[in-house]
């Protein structure tokens, strides 16, 4: 009972002598819930960047360890990670969807996140525990990120470890414009702005893990063991789940084409069927399984406290 006693602390609650441990609980988890699952269905808008929140969250995970940092640290950036992008619900789809490079005037648009995500938190119980990932996640050691300009020690360490974990996804994540970069191509970047872009220790962690093959489980992938499947005119954006089966329809949200699920090799394969999905077949459905599982990391925050 210890934990949950920490976690009403944490969140502003004072329990009354009648309270207990299936209701803290139960609150503690509806309200991680609320978080993922909108964060969840701001990445199902777009679909160039499926699974992105769960790579961020698992590559921050593995850099916060690496660095020696407590359970709750861990647990507390690992949630960051998947919670960083929920400013976008406020960009217009004809930005966030669009098939092109931006223009700098919807470049700027999209530079509104951060901000958005922070005004969004707002109030919310669970704030803290996340809003450094959400707000500063495009901060610079170098004073050049936005939205605050920030440089140096300023920047949290959760917003430094997500922001090149983030960047990291989005060179190694193909695009309609561009496929996504080698592994080691994109490495070397990190390694040539670390200091600049990166922090430097955080950056050097991640090429660590990169070249001792531990982020290859996680590049390429929408869930643990789950490689995303492509598309032939989009590339690899098909996102399957753990519920994913043989014999199921999948869809490409982007052309609206048609596969069928087929076993193969021990997996599945997204098999084209020539045909295209109707609007109703293309509406994203909330896999709630990963939400749960991002949330038990969230409660575990807590518990190591």
């Amino acid at each position: 009972m210890a934990y949950l006693t920490k976690l009403a602390g944490a969140l502003g609650w004072c329990p009354t002598p009648s309270s207990n441990r299936s209701t803290i609980e139960s609150e503690s988890s509806s309200l991680l819930a609320s978080l993922l699952t909108m964060a969840w269905f701001v990445e199902a808008r777009d679909p160039y960047t499926g699974g992105h929140l769960w790579r961020v969250s698992r590559y921050a995970h593995l850099v916060a360890k690496r660095a020696g940092m407590s359970g709750a640290q861990v647990a507390r950036i690992s949630l960051g990670g998947f919670l960083h992008d929920l400013g976008k619900i406020g960009v217009p789809d004809a930005v966030l969807r669009k098939n092109d490079r931006l223009t700098e005037e919807e470049y700027e648009i999209i530079k509104t996140h951060p901000s958005m995500g922070a005004r969004m938190l707002a109030g919310h119980p669970l704030a803290d525990l996340v809003q450094d990932a959400v707000r500063l996640h495009h901060e610079r050691p170098d004073g050049k990120g936005y939205p605050m300009g920030l440089a140096g020690a300023r920047i949290p360490e959760m917003a430094l470890v997500v922001g090149v974990c983030d960047a990291f996804d989005a060179m190694t994540s193909h695009r309609p414009y561009r496929a996504g970069m080698p592994l080691e191509k994109a490495l070397g970047i990190i390694e040539t702005e670390a200091g600049n872009q990166f922090d430097s220790r955080f950056a050097k962690m991640l090429i660590e893990l990169g070249r001792e093959k531990e982020l290859d489980h996680v590049m390429g992938h929408s869930d643990e063991g789950i490689p995303l499947q492509h598309c032939p005119n989009c590339g690899p954006t098909l996102v399957l789940t753990k519920r994913s089966q043989a014999g199921q329809s999948l869809y490409c949200r982007n052309c609206a084409g048609q596969f069928q699920l087929i076993s193969r090799d021990g997996g599945l394969f997204a098999k084209p069927t020539g045909r295209m999905g109707r609007p109703s077949d293309l509406e994203p459905e909330l896999d709630t399984e990963l939400v749960q599982r991002n949330g038990q990391r969230g409660r575990c925050s807590f518990a190591q406290r």
